[in-house]
């Protein structure tokens, strides 16, 4: 039998803990097994208790929420977090921060006319932790072993990023690394609806070069960085009149979205050549795709699960042996760098 989900709730607000609490034990699935009233009693009480999963707030006394979520992030086999807070409305810098920090999703915790919006949480809560615990349980099934593809032939299409925990700063770092594309970039992170635009905007800040939000029937040209929005995942199709590859914007079923799987996959089935790289995160998505990718002869590289937040997702990858490259974030974008500077072009 396995064990129910374990819950940490930080907050400040006594009626917010008993209110996450309740929220949380009315799903007969999910265990509540501690409180604390700020973020520096919630790290200790991570550290004692070994929750699976922790509630957290940002504005709070003695340490804030994004510092604690930084300090849990850095124990060993660290819980998944979802930051509840008055502070990550609209896809918020706060919001972000949390992100780069480790935070795995974010929700909102107040209405438009101000106070706790109680039945939303009620709502949205328990499906987002039941998610993220599902994605901190190993694989039932392993994929298979298989020969890493080899770096050879042409200037593939298009380059396909994964992230999810952690992914926001590792990405930044991949990207700085890389420098000027030659090629497309489409990249799924895992992130909440209305998180993208404020990504896009720190990464081109970061960059001193364009990223943007992803639109449905998004021509890919050279040197884009494309961002699937939150919520949403994106495939690639190829226009028929013109060979151009063009990426779509369309719900799956897949359990976290954007989905890294959902994108390798259509990448392996419509480029004729790709470079997929998967970061820091937790999970496995991309593990699936990678394999699609790798199929095909097109090269996956990994984030160093050392480097990495949390190294599930890359570490998936790696073990499956997927991957034709390990390192951090800087040294695989050059990497990349340097694999596109010597391959010659070739047409679609």
């Amino acid at each position: 039998m396995t064990a129910l989900p374990r819950v940490l709730v930080v907050d400040d607000s006594s009626f917010m803990r008993l209110a996450l609490r309740r929220i949380i034990e009315a799903d007969a699935d999910l265990l509540v097994v501690g409180e604390a009233a700020d973020g520096l009693a919630g790290v200790e009480a991570a550290g004692r208790l070994h929750p699976d999963l922790v509630v957290m707030d940002l504005a709070m006394p003695v340490m804030g929420g994004i510092e604690a979520t930084r300090r849990i992030m850095a124990m060993p086999a660290p819980p998944a977090i979802v930051v509840v807070s008055a502070h990550t409305r609209n896809g918020s810098a706060q919001a972000l921060e949390a992100l780069d920090q480790g935070a795995a999703d974010y929700l909102w915790k107040d209405s438009d006319l101000g106070g706790p919006d109680l039945a939303r949480l009620d709502r949205e809560l328990r499906p987002i932790l039941h998610r993220w615990a599902a994605a901190r349980r190993p694989p039932e099934h392993p994929l298979p072993r298989s020969e890493r593809p080899a770096l050879a032939g042409a200037r593939p299409e298009v380059l396909v990023i994964g992230a999810s925990t952690g992914g926001p700063e590792a990405l930044a770092a991949f990207l700085e690394g890389c420098g000027p594309l030659p090629i497309p970039c489409v990249v799924a992170q895992h992130m909440p609806m209305g998180l993208a635009p404020e990504l896009a905007a720190a990464l081109s800040r970061r960059l001193s070069r364009p990223a943007v939000v992803a639109e449905d029937g998004m021509a890919l040209s050279s040197g884009l960085v494309a961002l699937l929005p939150g919520g949403s995942d994106g495939v690639l199709v190829r226009r028929a009149a013109t060979g151009a590859l063009v990426l779509r914007l369309a719900p799956t079923a897949a359990p976290v979205h954007p989905s890294v799987d959902v994108l390798f996959r259509s990448t392996a089935a419509t480029a004729t050549g790709a470079l997929g790289v998967v970061l820091s995160g937790m999970g496995r998505d991309g593990a699936e795709g990678a394999a699609a990718m790798a199929a095909r002869g097109m090269p996956v590289l990994a984030q160093q699960p050392e480097s990495c937040i949390v190294g599930g997702m890359p570490g998936a990858v790696i073990a499956a042996g997927l991957a034709r490259s390990v390192a951090p974030p800087a040294a695989l974008g050059a990497q990349v760098a340097a694999l596109l500077a010597t391959m010659p072009r070739s047409a679609p």
